[in-house]
């Protein structure tokens, strides 16, 4: 069984009422933008931050390819989620990213989800190889949760 404390990565999100829907539980979309905000705290500790000004575009940055998610449990207002984020897999241009989603509230873990994220030359519009510095990251982050 998955458990946060297995992902080196953890964010921490207060759920709102308005993330409710009318079946009166946390809407699924809302546990895709909860992985987000994960993916991208994992970016963060990786050292790849996003920027505003398109001319300041990396040569190479990350391009999320694919996401999924499974559905264990029904999140309900009031709650605060914790949201787990790991790599599992990293290829020649992509790596395979894990999460989950713990309830607080219940105790436990209400989602797994998985995404790829790809290596992508913006300026060319094509993938690219993976950098050294991101493997280099990941191996970094991955080794937070490693026995010793």
């Amino acid at each position: 069984m998955v458990k946060i404390d297995d992902f080196p990565i953890v964010t921490r999100r207060t759920v709102s009422w308005g993330q409710m829907d009318a079946y009166r539980h946390v809407n699924n979309v809302q546990y895709f933008r909860f992985i987000e905000d994960a993916r991208i705290a994992y970016f963060e500790a990786m050292g790849i931050y996003a920027t505003e000004d398109l001319a300041d575009l990396p040569e190479v940055g990350p391009i999320l390819a694919s996401a999924s998610c499974r559905f264990l449990a029904p999140v309900v207002y009031p709650d605060t989620v914790l949201i787990g984020a790991r790599t599992t897999e990293v290829g020649e241009d992509r790596f395979t990213m894990e999460y989950a989603v713990a309830s607080e509230t219940a105790g436990r873990v209400v989602a797994v989800a998985d995404s790829v994220v790809v290596s992508y030359a913006y300026r060319e519009g094509k993938k690219a190889k993976l950098p050294q510095s991101w493997r280099d990251a990941i191996s970094a982050i991955e080794a937070k949760t490693q026995p010793e």
